[in-house]
C-alpha cells in the first residue's frame, strides 16, 4: 500500500494528497544537518541558506568535521552571521557527537523517541529540531511536529479546530495524526505544502 492509498482514509487530508509524491531520503553528515537546523532556526529559508553557505565557505565549500567546527574559533563563526548564541550551540553539536562518537549509522539504526532523547541532551537542541531532523535527514516516515507552526495552522484550517489552551490543540491534533500511523511524515510534508501554496 503505497501512503497515499493509507493517508486517503483521512477524507479531509484525502483532498490535499492529489500534488507531489513524496519520498524521504537518508542523508549523510549528520552532525553537519543538525548544525545547519541551528543555523536556520527564526531565520528565513532564504536568509539560512546564504549564512549556511557562508559556513561551508570557513572550511572551503566543504562540509566539515566534527573535530574542525570545534577547533573554529568563535569570533570566526560570529563574523559569518551567528549570534553568540548560535555560535555555542553549534560547538555544543560538534562536541556531542565527537565524545560520544556518534555516527550516522547508529543514528539511522535508532527509533526516533531514543533519537529524541539522545539528541534533545544537546544545548540548543530541542524536540522541534531532532523532529525535522528524522523527517528530512533520517528518512523516518512517521514523526509528527505537533508543535510546529505551519503544521498547527494548517490542521486548525483543515479541521476546523476549536480550542482554547494550547494543550487543548495538542490534544486534537495528536487524535487526528495518530489515524496517519504509520505515515505520519508523509501527512505533515503534505500540510505543510497545502499551506505555502496559500491555503493558511
Amino acid at each position: 500500500m503505497t501512503y497515499k492509498a493509507h493517508l486517503g482514509n483521512d477524507k479531509k487530508l484525502a483532498s490535499l494528497l492529489s500534488s507531489n509524491n513524496y519520498a524521504l531520503d537518508k542523508r549523510k553528515h549528520i552532525p553537519i544537518r543538525l548544525i545547519a537546523s541551528i543555523i536556520s532556526q527564526q531565520l528565513s529559508t532564504k536568509v539560512a541558506k546564504i549564512i549556511f553557505l557562508r559556513f561551508l565557505d570557513l572550511y572551503k565549500g566543504k562540509e566539515p568535521s566534527c573535530a574542525q567546527v570545534i577547533s573554529t574559533p568563535a569570533e570566526t563563526l560570529r563574523n559569518i552571521g551567528l549570534s553568540n548564541s548560535k555560535v555555542s550551540y553549534v560547538q555544543n553539536v560538534a562536541i556531542f557527537f565527537l565524545e560520544h562518537k556518534l555516527t550516522d549509522k547508529q543514528l539511522y539504526a535508532m527509533e526516533p523517541e531514543a533519537v529524541i532523547e539522545l539528541l534533545t541532551q544537546i544545548k540548543g537542541v530541542g524536540k522541534w529540531t531532532v523532529q525535522m531532523l528524522l523527517m528530512f535527514s533520517l528518512g523516518h516516515e512517521n514523526v509528527f511536529a505537533v508543535d510546529d507552526l505551519g503544521i498547527q495552522q494548517a490542521m486548525i484550517k483543515l479541521y476546523k479546530i476549536k480550542y482554547t489552551t494550547k494543550k487543548e490543540l495538542h490534544t486534537k491534533m495528536l487524535a487526528k495524526a495518530n489515524k496517519w500511523a504509520p505515515y505520519k511524515t508523509y501527512a505533515c510534508l503534505h500540510l505543510w505544502n497545502w499551506k505555502d501554496n496559500g491555503a493558511v
